[in-house]
């Protein structure tokens, strides 16, 4: 079967690998739909990485892939059941043509509709993980930092819950305009509007009583202390830079609001697929549509394109899916 991998720094090949054989309790799926995300891009892609990284395994990098099941040997997976698939990490990526995986990874989506549209709860799946911890936000005073595709699926999700106010944060106007679209009041360009002001304007003073990062940036990580009200919350999405890189903010500030700092990341809980499985079945019902985010289809065979114009912000991307086979 064909299999793309980064052999080098932003730099893909194809390769010809056997197909996975099915072992008991494992379900094998033909990929048909897969997307890029913004983890891959700066965890990999762009990432300083040393030269025994590469070449990177096959399908690598990408996690976000959904297809039908051809062969399984699990009693609650199907044949013919169209399914969200999420890869063992470090194993096999999503850059394949088929891929074999094990129940609690296989999350089955409704017959009906394109399936590119329903890859895309994996990564909006994750963010309603971390918009729990917000607890109830009916009323209260949103800010987003970042609003790409995970920034505007909390968007999404702040506004289809009751927030009185959801405030857009990102450095590219055409980020801003769909951020509005989706379900926000306010948006700040920070590179042009002096951020602080601007929310002190929005909220009369007041603050923001949650804010959210999805930026990837130390700066943004500061920037959320700055902006949330006193005894404020601030829940972080996002990794910050390299792996052993250090997250500066001023703690004198921080220690001044008060403010509840929680990390959320999905993979690390026991159920890594639970919110997943939920953001379908809201999608199901029409509660919230993350196909929204989707701008761009391209082929398997442009691969390299797709990550290009997703790590250099080409042609007003926000999420770009590949046909496979």
């Amino acid at each position: 079967m064909k299999a793309a991998r980064l052999v080098a720094p932003q730099t893909f090949e194809f390769i010809d690998i056997p197909e996975p054989e099915t072992q008991d309790g494992f379900a094998k799926i033909k990929i048909e739909s897969v997307s890029v995300c913004g983890s891959d891009i700066h965890g990999m892609y762009h990432a300083e990485l040393p030269e025994e990284a590469y070449p990177m395994a096959p399908g690598m990098p990408c996690h976000e892939i959904a297809g039908t099941v051809v062969e399984s040997r699990m009693p609650d997976v199907k044949e013919g059941q169209r399914a969200i698939v999420i890869p063992s990490r470090g194993v096999t990526g999503g850059l394949v043509e088929y891929i074999t995986q094990e129940a609690i990874r296989v999350i089955p989506v409704p017959d009906y509709g394109p399936i590119d549209d329903w890859v895309m709860c994996q990564h909006t799946g994750t963010v309603l993980y971390s918009a729990k911890h917000w607890g109830n936000p009916a009323g209260k005073k949103i800010a987003v930092f970042g609003q790409g595709g995970i920034g505007l699926s909390f968007t999404m999700i702040a506004e289809a819950q009751g927030a009185e106010q959801i405030i857009g944060i990102d450095r590219l106007d055409y980020r801003l305009k769909k951020s509005l679209e989706v379900g926000a009041t306010h948006t700040v360009n920070p590179e042009t509007e002096n951020l602080s002001e601007v929310i002190d304007e929005i909220t009369r003073g007041e603050g923001v009583d949650i804010v959210v990062d999805t930026s990837g940036d130390p700066i943004g990580f500061e920037t959320c202390i700055k902006i949330v009200k006193r005894w404020g919350t601030f829940i972080n999405f996002s990794l910050t830079g390299p792996l052993k890189q250090k997250t500066e903010f001023f703690h004198h500030e921080w220690m001044q609001k008060a403010c509840t700092i929680i990390p959320t990341q999905i993979a690390a809980t026991a159920e890594p697929t639970k919110e997943i499985r939920e953001m379908v079945a809201l999608k199901d019902r029409g509660w919230v549509d993350p196909a929204r985010l989707k701008s761009h289809n391209l082929d398997f065979s442009e691969v390299q394109k797709a990550y290009d114009m997703y790590a250099n912000y080409e042609d007003e991307v926000i999420k770009v899916c590949m046909s496979v086979g």
